[in-house]
């Protein structure tokens, strides 16, 4: 969908229709929009949030949007009122939108109504037969009509969703085609066609070569090659500390030795979210142009059973030193983690956060509503948060403490990957990365439960992209910018 800006009159945009929005608390904006005004004094349009009501002036169909109280409107407010635009004129065959800028709306909330609509009119259909009476494919293009200073974030706002929604086609591919070395070649894709960012892969041999042992032990059961995947990005006047952005990628997820059940198995293709969220996060950064140095390291891989799959009671050890007996095969991502994290502050991250659909103990806690946030330095964790709210990627901080790191001791060797106590399983495995970073200012995002099938309204079911914006966001912060 392309996305363009005016600040003529949305009945000049061209559109053939054109969106309102309306508040509990307020009257509309109807200069023109006389057939708007009606429905509203009628009762027929209400302004409760997400509430549609449909009308024809003009030659045009107009749809009136319900925005809910002004004081509570905000970006995310925004996204889902944009979805539910969307949807209404997806159903009325609509080929080109033309959004009015609320009154009192700013440059966040006119980036939330491009950044929803965009999400919402994701489809993926890669290996669906072509349907000739699916309208989804209509819609071609979104109009925002307003004053210029409101509209300033559109093209920005239009980036970001697009990086997103590229997550989200990496997240739903199937593990047959997005392997650990296709992974690798996207990315090299990207650098390709972005000046100024690069990207470096490494194999199996390269990983054992770093003595990378505990993502070696993980990768060694599968056939595919796994990928370490370096990208580095270093914007024009680029000052404050080098950001690390971390993200786990098992493009399958059987839990080797100690399999999964097989019921819902399937999903386990979505296991490299953190991984898909991180690249795109750093191509967004790298189009935008943003004035910071940012490294990205993916740890790409496949989680299979075979004769050669590590085993439960096996001891390997991590880049840094540590030794680790396996517990549990099926608690691979922190072990992949352990080694990209030490490699991260090896190549100089100063910054990091990491991004892992890691513990199912997270789902249970927050549902899809909130990312889990664990962090060894508050400041560092409340830059997370701050971000977290800007974008509407919630995530909400979990204590890190000493008896927390003293249950992941072992017997036989410094650590074990996993207790036996199913208590504190996300706790636990937040310390277990620590370890990893030494002293750098370090926070852990766990996305298991808002990686796929998010509920929200701009948001179908299977990959959701979260965290992309989450992590531009922060990086934008890291560089010193306004957040957001």
């Amino acid at each position: 969908m392309e996305v363009e800006t005016t600040s003529a009159r949305a009945e000049e945009s061209g559109a053939d229709t054109i969106a309102v929005g309306v508040f509990e608390d307020g009257a509309v904006d109807s200069a023109g929009m006389r057939a708007i005004t009606e429905l509203v004094e009628s009762g027929e349009a209400r302004g409760g949030w997400r509430k549609l009501a449909t009308t024809h002036a003009d030659g045009r169909r107009w749809i009136v949007v319900g925005l809910g109280r002004s004081d509570e409107f905000d970006a995310e407010r925004a996204r889902g009122a944009a979805a539910a635009a969307l949807g209404r004129a997806r159903e009325v065959g609509a080929r080109a939108l033309c959004w009015v800028v609320p009154p009192g709306a700013g440059r966040e909330e006119v980036a939330g109504l491009v950044e929803g609509t965009l999400l919402a009119a994701y489809r993926f259909t890669r290996y669906r037969a072509a349907d000739e009476d699916d309208d989804d494919s209509r819609l071609g293009l979104l109009v925002v009509s307003g004053p210029d200073e409101a509209t300033a974030g559109v093209d920005d706002a239009a980036l970001l969703a697009r990086a997103q929604n590229a997550a989200r086609d990496l997240q739903n591919t199937p593990a047959n085609d997005l392997t650990p070395a296709r992974l690798a070649e996207y990315a090299r894709e990207l650098a390709g066609e972005i000046e100024g960012l690069s990207a470096e892969v490494e194999g199996r041999e390269g990983i054992e070569g770093r003595r990378m042992g505990a993502f070696a032990a993980v990768a060694q059961g599968s056939y595919q090659d796994p990928a370490l995947i370096t990208l580095r990005w270093s914007g024009p006047g680029a000052g404050g500390p080098v950001l690390g952005l971390v993200g786990k990628a098992v493009t399958f997820d059987t839990g080797g030795i100690s399999i999964k059940p097989a019921q819902k198995m399937q999903e386990m293709k979505f296991d490299m979210s953190g991984g898909a969220a991180v690249i795109e996060a750093i191509e967004a950064i790298a189009r935008l142009g943003l004035p910071v140095r940012a490294v990205g390291v993916v740890g790409a891989t496949e989680n299979m059973p075979s004769g050669r799959s590590m085993r439960p009671g096996d001891i390997v050890r991590a880049m840094e030193g540590t030794s680790i007996e396996i517990n549990n095969t099926d608690a691979e991502g922190r072990l992949i983690l352990a080694d990209c994290l030490a490699y991260a502050v090896q190549q100089g991250a100063e910054r990091i956060v990491d991004l892992a659909t890691l513990t199912g103990g997270i789902v249970l806690t927050f549902g899809s509503v909130h990312a889990g946030l664990m962090a060894n330095d508050d400041a560092w964790a409340g830059v997370v948060e701050d971000a977290g709210r800007a974008t509407g990627e919630l995530v909400w901080r979990l204590p890190l403490e000493g008896r927390y790191a003293d249950m992941i001791k072992g017997r036989y060797a410094d650590v074990v990957n996993v207790t036996e106590a199913r208590k504190a399983v996300s706790i636990t495995a937040a310390e277990f990365l620590h370890r990893f970073v030494g002293d750098v200012p370090w926070a852990h995002v766990d996305i298991a439960g808002t990686a796929y099938d998010a509920e929200l309204p701009y948001a179908a079911k299977g990959g959701s992209g979260f965290g992309v914006r989450l992590l531009v966001d922060v990086a934008r912060r890291a560089a010193g910018l306004a957040g957001g």
